[in-house]
């Protein structure tokens, strides 16, 4: 080799003449300040050395993670520098795919092969694979493999690219293939090019980032709403609410209670005297010194309130959440007086129909492949725009339609009556009234509370949780819930007017069809 440039764990560029005479290279671990050194020169993109070969393991590190990681004012100085070649919700790692892109691109460097964290292939960190694949080809990946960062389990995506003309034989997870597209998928027609549709919009929203010690337990949230009205005449049940973690989702409830003031003045918040104590005891300290200015002057919201999804939820006696991470993609019913934490995803829908179409098989398969995916486990992350957005749902049965237009269709109908058996059923296995009651909680507008009837009771359903049950999929003791989710898909395949046993690759084709019809509308 007459040049090479290599980073491995993070190690920096060496040169050497040929594999004979120079002998081995001497290659020294970059730490974090290093990194950032090889990225930019003051305020300008650094200057990398020609080479034929760029190899490496740059570093991952989240975009939410870059300013504690890096610096504030590195973090600004990057992002401009890159402007208009890596949106500012990239993760970090996208900034060296972009530099040795540049390169190729330059006749600077012939190939590429470089670690990326697996979310490169989803929203704005793929933009760095559509500017390779617009100058270049992909010619070798391996689109989701394990790996380990410090003790840490995480799922990685392994990207070789060069020019267009390079003549290599194309690659994907070693099996030779015709071409490899910017999702690392296979070429042709993908998921990846499935748009936003309106039809879905302003309809999923994620819940409220707390940014502080918000949480409260049922005791302390229960002796509040026991209070006397405060000297405003209003009641602390105003902004004293029970609220649900993907965990209570997955899991069995906690009975956690959260403070939330919305989007309160701080006069009026403070009327509401012993939450606003509350917070101003074990929230305002941190808020007070947070970066974000916002954060920081309104110390006694949330950090994010989110208006949108809060309007859009208001009057329905109902609304469907999903954790944005699990194991298995579950919907739910959520009521009115709890609030999902961010970690949640809420569906400003109260209707089965539109339950039965997203717990279906077709929403969940076009979900995986639109997803990223996290942790040792592998886990799948929803997104709102992502997953749901692009999702075209039945014809005249789509989110944007009232319920009650689509009410009478024996399509919806059916969808319904299946969505509905599901999850009595499945209620019936998480509650067992033999071993469960439900007892009225201290409010009429608060969900009733569901408590075991003895100690045994408790340690028996301790166990009964989503996660465990979905956990029994394909055995003989997850038959019953396979035959109600069966009923449901056959329903939700006919309402497309499909054959009821499609595949489910013949699924996501003929989906990817129709939102790129709707799209186009």
């Amino acid at each position: 080799l007459a040049r090479v440039v290599v980073w491995i764990g993070n190690i920096q560029w060496s040169r050497r003449n040929s594999m004979g005479l120079a002998g081995r290279p001497i290659l020294k671990p970059l730490d974090t300040i290093e990194c950032r050194d090889a990225l930019l020169d003051g305020d300008r993109m650094a200057h990398w050395p020609k080479a034929d070969v760029i190899i490496g393991n740059p570093p991952f590190i989240g975009d939410k993670a870059m300013i504690g990681a890096l610096g504030e004012a590195y973090v600004k100085r990057l992002r401009k520098a890159y402007a208009g070649r890596v949106p500012g919700a990239a993760d970090f790692v996208c900034y060296w795919f972009e530099k040795a892109r540049e390169q190729v691109a330059d006749a600077r460097a012939a190939r590429v092969g470089l670690v990326a964290t697996q979310s490169i292939r989803k929203g704005a960190s793929r933009t760095v694979l559509d500017r390779i694949v617009a100058d270049g080809t992909i010619f070798d990946a391996w689109d989701d493999e394990p790996w380990t960062v410090d003790g840490a389990a995480v799922r990685v995506s392994l990207v070789c690219f060069a020019g267009k003309d390079s003549g290599d034989p194309v690659h994907l997870d070693g099996v030779p293939v015709q071409e490899i597209a910017v999702d690392l998928t296979a070429g042709g027609p993908g998921l990846h090019e499935a748009a936003r549709l309106s039809d879905n919009r302003g309809i999923s929203f994620q819940g409220p980032v707390k940014v502080g010690a918000f949480d409260v337990d049922g005791a302390t949230a229960r002796a509040w709403l026991a209070e006397p009205k405060n000297p405003n005449g209003s009641h602390n049940a105003d902004v004293v609410r029970p609220h649900m973690n993907a965990r209570d989702l997955t899991g069995r409830n906690s009975d956690g209670w959260i403070v939330d003031f919305a989007s309160m003045s701080e006069t009026q918040a403070s009327f509401y005297a012993k939450p606003f104590a509350h917070i101003v005891m074990f929230v305002k300290p941190e808020r007070t010194r947070n970066r974000r200015e916002r954060r920081a002057k309104f110390w006694w919201q949330h950090g994010e309130t989110v208006p949108g999804m809060r309007a859009a939820l208001a009057g329905l006696p109902r609304f469907i959440i999903t954790p944005e991470t699990s194991k298995h993609r579950v919907f739910a019913w959520c009521r009115p007086a709890v609030l999902p934490e961010h970690k949640l995803y809420a569906f400003a829908r109260d209707d089965d129909t539109t339950f039965g179409i997203l717990h279906s098989r077709f929403h969940e398969a076009w979900a995986l492949a639109m997803s990223s995916r996290h942790g040792v486990g592998n886990d799948v992350r929803y997104t709102n725009t992502r997953c749901f957005e692009t999702f075209p749902f039945p014809d005249g049965l789509t989110p944007n339609l009232p319920a009650a237009s689509y009410a009478a269709d024996p399509r919806a109908i059916r969808i319904a009556d299946a969505a509905r058996a599901l999850v009595v059923a499945r209620d019936r296995w998480l509650n067992p009234p033999e071993w469960v009651e439900e007892v009225p909680d201290l409010l009429p507008h608060l969900p009733p509370r569901r408590i075991p009837r003895n100690a045994e009771a408790a340690r028996q359903v301790k166990a009964r949780t989503l996660t465990n049950l979905y956990n029994t999929r394909g055995t003989g003791d997850g038959a019953w819930i396979d035959a109600l989710h069966a009923d449901l898909d056959r329903a939700v395949a006919a309402a497309y007017g499909w054959p009821e046993d499609i595949a489910t690759d013949g699924a996501l084709a003929r989906l990817l069809a129709l939102n790129q019809t709707r799209a186009a509308r």
